[in-house]
């Protein structure tokens, strides 16, 4: 029997009242575990300056470095950092747009960008709408990076003009927190080949207990890099768009030639919500914090129980499992390569989430968006209270013997 626990302690009726994209876009019965929110209450530091504005009728545009500055004071209080030089932030109207901005200022149309599969979906999107080429040095087995085919990939594309590395700093959805060893070796292939580093670190305040969080830019020979940061996972504010862009000393010269109407796009709202999420939401942080890692270890015992035979190696940060279904595709599929689904034609392989929607009806993350090879792969979120997590898996589980039971008996 599992108890549920603050801050993860909203029943499903209230969640469900909710009108955000995870519990919207799935029908009543489904458990949505996909989308990358939590199912928590907001920190009373952010109701509270919300709130203040309403009431001021203070709903204009957002303007200043106060979410700089809040974002430098804490990285300093929380990581001994003190290189997010406010001299050198510009804010942006979420991390993947900042991205998008950053890549303008630093490769043209054609240019290669390197990512790490699995990895976040939009790297893939963004820069391939943009008119960029993506190339692809898959994570180790480990789910770390593969410093030296970074290397050489690096080396390769940096001699064929501007190149960048969209790096994932932790690692979104393996919740790999990189080391300061691999992030200096990073930068110093980076600086020797001219790629551009630029680290999305939303996840960085997600580092649960027993782990270090190392910023980009403080790795050695980091400095031509970039830094983008938000208080939007770590605080559950992404209906209030904000983010920051930080330059190293050597790309303070770049992050200038950034056009002035890009500071616009945040909202007013979300930089006076992660401004006071930042300065006055620590205390709600650790709690969350506890929370998650009390969730990581009833993931693995619910697992244990349930799913047996899939593969998982539990991150260091975020909320976010990659999950490896490879052996019970087999079994599903009655020992076939893949998974499939009732509807259409029965020889149709599909991704081991669309098959759990389907039989399951819990709705988790589709590996193949996050790179080629993980069709048996999915990503679940277990930001949620105990119950709904022991839900979701014992569904799953549950569908599983389904089907191996009926290709059993046929």
């Amino acid at each position: 029997m599992v108890t549920d626990a603050f801050p993860f302690d909203l029943a499903l009726g209230q969640l469900r009242q909710r009108r955000s994209a995870k519990w919207r876009a799935v029908d009543p019965d489904v458990l949505p575990m996909w989308v990358a929110e939590m199912d928590l209450m907001p920190a009373p530091s952010v109701v509270e300056v919300l709130q203040a504005a309403l009431a001021r009728g203070d709903t204009g545009y957002s303007y200043g470095t106060e979410y700089a500055e809040a974002y430098a004071a804490f990285a300093a209080d929380r990581w001994r950092f003190g290189g997010f030089e406010v001299a050198r932030s510009a804010l942006v109207p979420d991390v993947m747009l900042g991205a998008v901005e950053l890549l303008k200022l630093v490769t043209g149309p054609g240019d290669a960008v390197v990512v790490t599969p699995p990895v976040y979906p939009p790297f893939y999107a963004f820069a391939e709408h943009l008119g960029r080429r993506v190339v692809e040095v898959p994570l180790t087995t480990g789910g770390r990076l593969d410093l030296p085919a970074l290397g050489g990939t690096f080396a390769a594309v940096g001699a064929h003009g501007p190149a960048a590395f969209l790096l994932c700093n932790p690692h979104n959805p393996t919740g790999t927190v990189h080391t300061a060893d691999e992030l200096a070796e990073v930068a110093a292939a980076a600086d020797a080949t001219g790629v551009r580093v630029i680290a999305d670190e939303i996840h960085a305040p997600l580092v649960l207990p027993g782990a270090t969080f190392t910023p980009y830019l403080a790795a050695d020979g980091a400095d031509r890099g970039f830094a983008l940061v938000s208080a939007s996972k770590a605080w559950n504010l992404p209906a209030l768009k904000a983010a920051v862009a930080f330059a190293g000393p050597g790309a303070a010269d770049d992050l200038a030639r950034l056009p002035e109407e890009v500071s616009h796009g945040p909202s007013h709202f979300g930089v006076l919500a992660h401004t006071a999420a930042l300065r006055d939401g620590g205390g709600w942080l650790e709690e969350v914090l506890g929370g998650l890692d009390r969730n990581r270890t009833l993931l693995g015992e619910l697992l244990e129980a349930h799913l047996p035979m899939v593969s998982w190696r539990p991150g260091a940060a975020t909320y976010l499992a990659w999950l490896d279904f490879g052996e019970l595709a087999k079994a599903a599929d009655g020992g076939g390569e893949g998974l499939r689904t009732a509807r259409g034609d029965a020889s149709t392989r599909v991704g081991v989430a669309a098959w759990l929607l389907e039989h399951a009806r819990v709705l988790l993350s589709s590996g193949p968006a996050f790179g080629p090879g993980c069709i048996r792969c999915a990503r679940l979120n277990f930001a949620t209270s105990a119950t709904v997590l022991a839900e979701g898996v014992e569904r799953m589980g549950d569908a599983i013997a389904r089907s191996s039971g009926s290709a059993r008996s046929s």
